[in-house]
């Protein structure tokens, strides 16, 4: 029986958020408060604090004098995304309008949302890393020889910044991590813990207590070109493809808390039959504004290993 309108409506305006903190590898920087405050349409304020360190205290005059500042750095959002579908009344059949319709907005999120929010956000911390010049390549640690060398140099360096204090994740493609998992540096130091993603919390494998979360393919190149979808164009498909001068990132490393992914509308909209002026279909509208920011005071964090050779074809 299917469900009434009210209900289904309910039940499809959360499924954005649903799938992408049940689904997303980088759900994760859902979870990171940067305490951020919309300003305009497309803007966003987060503050950054900044402090002087210790100082000599003096038994007569006392506290060196000190001060904290903080900045409101203005962020501005720039993925504007949005799909409408229409689903004929008669393909409601058997199964029931609200059941065909739920497992068209599921399957659209899931096979193409989330893979374009994970792609976008992680080619995003790269080119952090990449202005910081945090960069490695697999010209001097190939991923067949020298795996677990790229993971120990990215350890390393991040854990210079960080102190060692910092809960650290590596995003890391499926080839270099079938290489890491067969070098024998690791098996003394490789165990399995919970990482919270999202809203959920899964086993990984961790080493040296740094969570490794395997990333497919299309979602780790350094750049992605946004297509606009729309039918008079060649990105009438929609979704990111590899753009000029992309990389595969074969490694990303980075403390939890480095970027935040600020969602500021989602939003799916249903039309029966009877509403839409357009056909005698169901309507679904289906909009996603957001972005992903990394503070300063964070931006020397991510380090990357990247690889050598021809850019990939779009």
């Amino acid at each position: 029986m299917p469900m009434n309108d009210l209900e289904f409506r309910t039940q499809m305006t959360g499924e954005i958020d649903k799938v992408i903190k049940h689904k997303s590898v980088t759900a994760f920087m859902e979870d990171n408060g940067f305490k951020a405050k919309f300003v305009g349409t497309k803007e966003v304020k987060i503050p950054d604090v900044d402090m002087l360190a210790l100082g000599d205290y003096d038994r007569e005059a006392g506290f060196a004098k000190g001060s904290v500042t903080v900045k409101n750095t203005v962020y501005s959002l720039t993925q504007d995304r949005g799909r409408e579908f229409n689903i004929d009344r008669e393909d409601d059949d058997e199964t029931g309008v609200a059941n065909l319709t739920g497992e068209v907005v599921s399957e659209f999120n899931r096979t193409k949302v989330v893979p374009e929010i994970d792609g976008y956000s992680i080619s995003k911390v790269a080119a952090v890393a990449a202005a910081q010049e945090n960069i490695i390549t697999t010209e001097d640690y190939p991923i067949a020889t020298k795996p677990y060398e790229a993971f120990d140099e990215l350890f390393t360096k991040v854990n210079e910044i960080t102190g060692g204090g910092m809960e650290l994740v590596a995003l890391v493609s499926y080839d270099y991590w079938a290489a890491l998992k067969k070098s024998p540096e690791i098996k003394a130091i490789i165990n399995q813990g919970e990482f919270k993603n999202g809203e959920v919390t899964r086993i990984v494998k961790k080493i040296d207590n740094v969570s490794i979360i395997p990333v497919p393919t299309e979602s780790m190149y350094t750049v992605y070109e946004t297509l606009d979808g729309k039918a008079d164009t060649e990105g009438y498909a929609g979704g990111l493809v590899p753009g000029s001068g992309a990389k595969k990132i074969k490694m990303l490393m980075l403390s939890k808390d480095t970027a935040r992914r600020v969602r500021k509308l989602e939003k799916v909209k249903i039309f029966t039959p009877d509403e839409n002026q357009d056909m005698d279909a169901w309507k679904i509208q289906e909009r996603l504004y957001y972005d992903v920011l990394v503070k300063k005071s964070r931006r020397v964090i991510p380090h990357a290993l990247i690889e050598d050779g021809a850019t990939p074809s779009a």
